[in-house]
């Protein structure tokens, strides 16, 4: 029921307010409901659309930001959340016609606008794009820890180490307990062989701030190379219990089948062993074709650092994985769940891990790989 003494802007309030706890839907209903009583306002339009974004609701996310751009064909959040949704349609040279509108208007000095465009460039892997982005958010603000480090992630992503660990490390001189920073170029430097250095930004985080497991298990490993622990150590185990932690989403899944088969188990007592042999049998026989036709047909990626890989999507995934010295060992569902995670870290995209093919196409469309075929 609509509540007239409420204003345009604490209809706005209200759903950002719900917005930013992540409640879409609540908010597309304050929304709405101040659209009932304000037709032509232009912030409630854009709330509609950052709404339907993260809902991942693209047309209608691009619907709302045109209706805010004919109310109002300079507004910079909905020209930014307009490119948003190019990128997401694969207009991609439009896209950045639309983000540099933005600049042509003068808001280069609205930072949080200019990372938000930069990070939507970086996230579609339109890296040349989003450096221009994040190099003017480090020019602007200077004294931002958070436009340094993704000047950082932005020149790694390039190829360019000296000019990431540098921005990294300026950072880090900002705000020193800028943790995803510091996790980041301890990875750079663990990955250029800076082990002693690598070691050293990774004993100046906690458990808690990993979200990945790459750097806590290159973390334990350099604390058994260099100080000579041994897998027990009593000092090892914080960073033993955040792994579990992480891993956990793969045990809860463990657990699930666990159930199921034992509930399976227990009602096969009750019904005709018969039908359940006949039942069996086919499925078997259904998965074992399965399985023959997934290893025989080939497929093949490219990974942005030019690597190839061929063969069907188990294949793939097992020599990706054991392309990674970190996961030596690991089992591939476990460099499944890494690498999801460490994609998600890097472009905002949920990565599925269910099964080979499923994490190879979500893969895909974070913008990690290409599949050739």
């Amino acid at each position: 029921m609509p509540t007239p003494f409420l204003s345009s802007e604490e209809y706005d309030e209200r759903a950002h307010q719900l917005y930013n706890e992540g409640q879409y839907d609540e908010a597309l209903d304050v929304l709405r409901e101040g659209l009932a009583l304000y037709p032509n306002a232009v912030e409630l339009h854009i709330g509609v659309g950052y709404a339907r974004l993260a809902r991942e609701e693209y047309a209608w996310a691009r619907q709302s930001f045109e209706k805010a751009l004919v109310l109002d064909p300079d507004h910079e959040d909905a020209l930014a959340g307009l490119g948003e949704t190019l990128l997401k349609f694969g207009q991609r040279d439009q896209a950045v016609r639309v983000f540099r509108r933005i600049l042509e208007l003068g808001y280069s000095d609205d930072i949080d606008l200019i990372l938000q465009v930069g990070r939507a460039l970086f996230r579609e892997e339109l890296m040349d794009e989003a450096r221009e982005f994040f190099e003017i958010a480090a020019r602007e603000a200077s004294e931002l820890a958070e436009a340094a480090a993704c000047l950082g992630y932005v020149r790694h992503r390039q190829g360019d180490d000296e000019g990431a660990i540098a921005s990294l490390q300026r950072a880090l001189q900002l705000d020193e307990e800028h943790t995803e920073a510091r996790i980041y170029l301890a990875n750079v430097l663990y990955d250029r062989g800076e082990y002693e250095s690598a070691l050293y930004h990774l004993e100046h985080t906690e458990p808690d701030d990993h979200w990945d497991e790459l750097g806590i298990w290159r973390l334990v490993e350099l604390k058994k190379s260099f100080y000579r622990l041994s897998d027990d150590d009593p000092e090892l185990r914080p960073w033993e219990e955040r792994l579990g932690e992480l891993a956990g989403e793969v045990d809860d899944i463990d657990d699930l089948l666990s159930e199921i088969e034992a509930k399976v188990a227990e009602e096969e007592a009750t019904r005709e062993r018969g039908q359940l042999e006949l039942f069996g049998a086919l499925l078997t026989d259904l998965a074992e074709r399965r399985a023959e036709e997934s290893e025989t047909t080939e497929h093949s990626i490219m990974t942005n650092d030019g690597r190839v890989y061929a063969g069907s999507w188990e294949r793939i995934v097992r020599a990706m994985r054991d392309a990674n010295k970190a996961m030596v060992g690991r089992s591939v569902q476990e460099f499944m769940a890494t690498e999801a995670r460490r994609g998600y870290s890097l472009t905002g995209v949920k990565i599925p891990t269910g099964d080979a093919e499923a994490f190879i196409r979500g893969s895909e469309s974070a913008g990690l790989l290409r599949i050739v075929r």
